[in-house]
């Protein structure tokens, strides 16, 4: 079998080519051929510039994704599979003045620019997709519950493609942190997936069983009812209209498969029992390792008790108004038992803070997690983001801020490993 051609967008410091590289057998597996990271307004662009340092520059681009498409299209090359985990923003629909323009988000054009690629692509298209998002996806925008989703899944089945997703919480699955994200596998007519699935006869058994996310994640098989329903309309008329009469409920399940705009969908419980990562499996042990900025300081203490603790206080906004405001307690300092709760882009600089990670060392000092760990959480080689360029190396800040926007690489190989079954 030859080579999977990859394209990655949205690629960060390449998190999905990890993945895929790792799944890749001896006679078969996947090549990326071109990439694309551009963070809109910073200064520098260090995912950018640490994805150069690991892969190289060949077929990378730092530039706005859709000015690439707009201005040099036939930059992107034929591919087989189009990979990202595209940011979450508007998904409604508007168009241009100019029809022949296509289809654009009012406030963002990240998903639209994945669309416009496979648009443009036309009979090129890739044969398969693999997409990450946060999973608030199947339920945003609060004024139309699941709308971005329909206005999602619709447009790709426009294109020819028909669609599974998985909510899949990486710790579920024995990885080391506790992250919650939606997965979405694409496979254009006349593939051997796309072809598997319309043959079923029962697509709960795809959902359960027989699909690509189903050999990756396994899941439970159980009497839950699977919910079925068509997105009619144009994406205009989706945008407009979808959930608007029960705008409080999204009709999206975790687990779910769409084809030709049918939507099939259903609540999983994981089905795992092999070994589970714990924090403390990857924490670096050995204090004096440790650099001395990130142990907390006893004067931070008290403050950093308060912004972890439970809260029923009444608050005052900027313009006068009067409020009570009430939060629940978090564990603190965090457990080296579990797997690590979901790593924030805000976990770097000493501040004290509500959601960053703090451990107990064994001499009982309190102290935050490296970008080293942060790494190992998202299975990252050790330091892969620590880079020189300039003379200077990456800013624990922006390496901390990197690794919260990345993802767990190990849910990436196991989905290209089920993938390369299905080509």
């Amino acid at each position: 079998m030859k080579k999977i051609r990859v394209v990655e967008l949205f690629a960060g410091v390449g998190g999905f080519r990890l993945g895929l590289d790792s799944a890749s057998k001896k006679d078969s597996g996947y090549e990326t051929i071109w990439s694309s990271q551009w963070e809109p307004g910073a200064t520098t662009q260090h995912a950018s510039d640490i994805y150069i340092q690991k892969f190289g520059n060949k077929g990378h681009s730092c530039e706005d994704i859709q000015k690439v498409i707009e201005k040099d299209f036939k930059q992107i090359p034929n591919h087989d599979l189009l990979v990202g985990g595209f940011p979450c923003q508007d998904y409604s629909v508007a168009r241009t003045a100019n029809q022949a323009k296509g289809i654009y988000g009012k406030k963002g054009v990240l998903w639209w620019s994945i669309y416009n690629i496979l648009n443009n692509k036309g009979k090129n298209a890739p044969n398969f997709l693999m997409l990450e998002n946060v999973d608030r996806l199947l339920k945003s925008p609060s004024a139309q519950r699941g709308r971005d989703f329909a206005v999602m899944l619709a447009s790709l089945s426009d294109l020819g493609y028909v669609v599974e997703w998985r909510v899949v919480n990486a710790a579920d699955y024995g990885f080391p942190q506790r992250r919650r994200r939606v997965f979405i596998m694409g496979y254009k007519k006349g593939t051997n997936a796309y072809n598997l699935i319309k043959k079923e006869k029962d697509i709960k058994n795809w959902i359960y069983k027989d699909g690509v996310i189903a050999k990756a994640f396994p899941v439970k098989k159980d009497s839950a009812i699977m919910h079925n329903f068509k997105i009619d309309g144009t994406l205009e008329k989706v945008s407009e209209k979808f959930s608007s009469d029960k705008p409080s409920k999204s009709p999206f399940e975790v687990s779910g498969v769409m084809i030709d705009r049918n939507i099939y969908t259903v609540k999983t419980t994981p089905d795992y029992k092999g070994k589970i990562t714990l924090l403390k499996d990857l924490i670096i042990h050995d204090e004096s390792k440790v650099p001395e900025e990130f142990f907390i300081k006893d004067s931070d203490q008290k403050r950093w008790e308060y912004l972890k603790g439970g809260k029923k206080e009444e608050r005052k906004s900027k313009d006068g108004f009067e409020y009570n405001y009430s939060e629940g307690p978090m564990i603190f300092p965090d457990s080296l038992d579990k797997p690590s709760r979901t790593i924030v882009t805000g976990e770097g600089g000493s501040s004290p803070s509500r959601f960053k990670h703090v451990i107990k060392t064994k001499s009982g000092k309190l102290r935050r997690l490296t970008p080293l760990e942060l790494e190992r959480l998202n299975m990252f080689p050790d330091n892969h983001t620590k880079i020189m360029k300039n003379g200077k190396i990456t800013p624990d800040v922006k390496r901390a801020f990197i690794m919260g926007n990345a993802l767990v690489v190990g849910v990436i190989k196991k989905l290209g490993k089920s993938l390369l079954d299905f080509v």
